[in-house]
């Protein structure tokens, strides 16, 4: 079927050096084939909402793990934070 498509593509394109309509036919027709190769609009082409979707759980999870971390890491900031503050009361 594909070789097909080609050589329709070919004899489009050559007849447009007769009259240019044709290869408005032949670029139509490689627009569907690239299109189509893409996936269509139902598939995973570009801006699909399940790009979005996928995007969506990448954020989800890179949130759920900066809560985690910052749970577990504010006990030590808070300690050095401390810390920094007698070092420099120290320091005066």
């Amino acid at each position: 079927m594909f070789v097909l498509l080609l050589i329709l593509l070919a004899v489009l394109f050559g007849l447009g050096f007769l009259h240019a309509l044709w290869w408005v036919a032949a670029a139509v027709l490689i627009f569907g084939l690239v299109h189509h190769g893409r996936g269509g609009t139902g598939g995973r082409g570009r801006g699909s909402h399940s790009d979005y979707g996928e995007y969506r759980d990448y954020r989800d999870r890179q949130e759920r793990w900066d809560r985690r971390y910052r749970r577990q890491r504010r006990g030590r900031w808070m300690r050095e934070d401390r810390q920094d503050r007698r070092d420099r009361e120290h320091h005066r």
